[in-house]
């Protein structure tokens, strides 16, 4: 798609989808298993392996895995979910899809991530009201690593149990080990919808190092289903199955899963393209009136989902409106990530509003994600530079 000027319009994000990917594809297509064969449970062991996780259990969505994340973990009607306020909506809402209620915990304005600080407060307030949440979801914003020692050590110490949303973080690391590792959480959820790090077309992965957990999750994603001889109760006929308990359909079919094995073959080296593209993204604007995201460091290695700016209204005598504008009026596709989950009219109908999270608030105001892909050539990406510099003069 071109612009007035005939400039093709650069997206945030792209997928890249080769050749190889087309051939792993068609040849699930010209198989005997279009889904239940043996692609998922391949693509499975990939991911796990990468991770440095026991267990994998893939579904058709990043969102299926924090519900079943969230059932696993026993979550329901009476208990609490804690989150950040900035993420997509779905990090809250696997705990509502659970009857459970929703709270959030504000954000560090540096990181974007959540604040341990905030949460060591949050805690000891909740722990005195005894209204401490069941199960926290760290979400490792635009695929930089949360604090995750520290706030599992929070978490611990109140009996809370930990999931990471690592949407945006395959491929990345903290401390020195996989983001879904599991040393600090219970449950580590994936996204592989295709601005995600690697795609399936759609499509989501639940990673943790608990036996009882991954058997939980893999029965819940099948109706509750199960046609395990050990577990059966009442026969053992070759064609008998028993439902043990109230599931879904969130299986991932044979045909993605080929595409997200695949891909997983090059997430290496799109993760390494993201960084460059970031560290250059950190020299070109460095004087700007933005603030810029933070760099990694020795126990941050970003997988660069995002590369997400705040723009400095007042230095820049511009408000992001304008800026966002007059960077869409080039053809250059920015977006902003995300708007504070508490603010939507859904959350704002169970008693939150303005004020409430005042860090993941000001961040709002001023955000705004310039484009980052592995495809993203370093000519458009000084394009987008030139452009951001002229919408901010």
């Amino acid at each position: 798609m071109s612009g007035e000027g005939g400039d093709t319009f650069i997206p945030y994000g792209r997928q890249e989808v080769t050749e190889e990917d087309i051939a792993a594809v068609t040849r699930v297509l010209r198989s005997d298993f279009l889904t239940q064969g043996p692609e998922v449970p391949a693509f499975e062991r990939v991911v796990a392996a990468h991770c440095g996780a026991r267990h994998a259990v893939a579904v058709n969505s990043g969102t299926s895995a924090l519900h079943l994340a969230c059932l696993a973990l026993g979550l329901g009607p009476g208990d609490v979910l804690w989150t950040s306020p900035i993420t997509f909506v779905a990090s809250a809402n696997c705990g509502a899809y659970c009857g459970a209620a929703v709270d959030f915990v504000d954000i560090d304005p540096r990181t974007r991530n959540i604040s341990p600080a905030a949460l060591e407060e949050k805690l000891r307030k909740a722990d005195r009201q005894g209204r401490l949440p069941k199960v926290l979801v760290v979400v490792h914003f635009a695929g930089r690593g949360a604090e995750m020692r520290e706030i599992a050590e929070l978490a611990r110490a109140h009996g809370v149990r930990i999931i990471e949303d690592a949407a945006h973080a395959l491929g990345g690391a903290y401390d020195g080990r996989p983001i879904g590792c599991g040393a600090w959480s219970d449950i580590t959820t994936l996204s592989f919808h295709p601005v995600k790090i690697i795609t399936s077309a759609e499509g989501g992965m639940a990673l943790t190092n608990d036996d009882a957990l991954a058997e939980t999750m893999r029965l819940l994603r099948a109706h509750g289903i199960t046609r395990d001889a050990a577990r059966l109760e009442h026969d053992d006929a070759p064609w008998y199955y028993e439902q043990h308990t109230l599931g879904m359909n969130y299986r991932m079919p044979d045909v993605l899963a080929a595409l997200g094995r695949s891909q997983m073959g090059r997430l290496t080296t799109y993760v390494e393209r993201r960084a460059a593209l970031a560290k250059r993204y950190h020299a070109l604007l460095a004087g700007l009136p933005l603030t810029l995201p933070p760099k990694d460091d020795a126990r941050h290695a970003s997988a660069w989902h995002l590369y997400a700016v705040e723009v400095d209204e007042e230095a820049a005598g511009k408000t992001r409106r304008e800026v966002f504008e007059a960077m869409r009026a080039a053809n250059i596709g920015v977006q902003v990530h995300y708007i504070p989950v508490h603010l939507q009219p859904f959350y704002r109908q169970r008693g939150f509003g303005p004020g409430m999270f005042p860090a993941a608030e000001a961040y709002y105001a001023r955000a705004m994600s310039l484009p980052l892909f592995p495809t993203l050539s370093e000519g458009d990406q000084d394009r987008v530079v030139a452009t951001l510099r002229e919408a901010l003069r």
